[in-house]
């Protein structure tokens, strides 16, 4: 799975810059729990893209992120970020060392997430919170990404007329497995998380997700990507 995002990492970014409208959907829900989040950890923050639009758009900073993808981590430092090169699974996290730790996009990509997230729990200081922000198994994006992984192609019949103009890498679609928000929410409650709340966007069919500017909202039973977000208080 590294290979995907080592070969394909400058794609991952001109996806995203082609997609504007879902590209900053999508930095406002993640902006949208960041409010006084003092030092965050960005795992699997790929290329930085959107840890550099936090600072530009928001003066959010992200300065520390885990990516194991070498050439992810490469561009990602070149933005501003120290980053460690370590899957979520085998890299120290440390203890008591953030006030928040940030999962945008990542979660479809950690084959052991329970571990992940007890490794989150032990690194975040008393107080701190958790953001894990993702494409639900159950949303419209999920259902459609796992038909185009079926079938291994976007070049299908039955994918005619309903995907975006532009589809997300099938490179990358092949190497996520998607969770549904119940699931990652039972994981975080098992690795000690309370205090739970949701948000969401991307709430259009994907064929017209990239039409508009939406703004979070709460919740997360129409959004196509979901936020949520849970503190460790002992």
């Amino acid at each position: 799975m590294n290979e995907n995002f080592d070969q394909y990492a400058e794609k991952y970014d001109a996806w995203f810059l082609k997609n504007k409208n879902v590209l900053y959907s999508e930095l406002k829900l993640v902006a949208f729990f960041l409010k006084n989040a003092g030092d965050i950890l960005s795992v699997g923050c790929g290329s930085g893209l959107f840890e550099m639009l936090l600072q530009q758009e928001y003066n959010i900073t992200v300065k520390y992120g885990m990516e194991p993808s070498k050439s992810m981590a490469e561009i990602a430092g070149k933005r501003g970020m120290i980053v460690r090169i370590e899957t979520a699974e085998d890299g120290d996290f440390g203890q008591d060392l953030y006030n928040t730790i940030l999962f945008n996009g990542t979660t479809s990509y950690i084959n052991d997430l329970q571990k992940a997230f007890n490794k989150t729990y032990k690194a975040l200081r008393i107080g701190g919170k958790v953001v894990v922000i993702d494409v639900p198994k159950e949303s419209s994006y999920a259902l459609l990404y796992n038909l185009a992984k079926a079938l291994g192609t976007w070049n299908h019949p039955l994918l005619e007329g309903i995907q975006p103009q532009d589809p997300y890498p099938i490179e990358f679609v092949k190497a996520a497995r998607w969770r549904t928000t119940s699931e990652k929410t039972n994981l975080l409650k098992n690795a000690g998380f309370t205090d739970f709340a949701y948000a969401q966007t991307l709430t259009k069919h994907p064929v017209y997700s990239d039409n508009t500017l939406e703004e979070p909202r709460e919740g997360f039973d129409c959004g196509d990507y979901v936020a949520i977000c849970a503190y460790k208080n002992k």
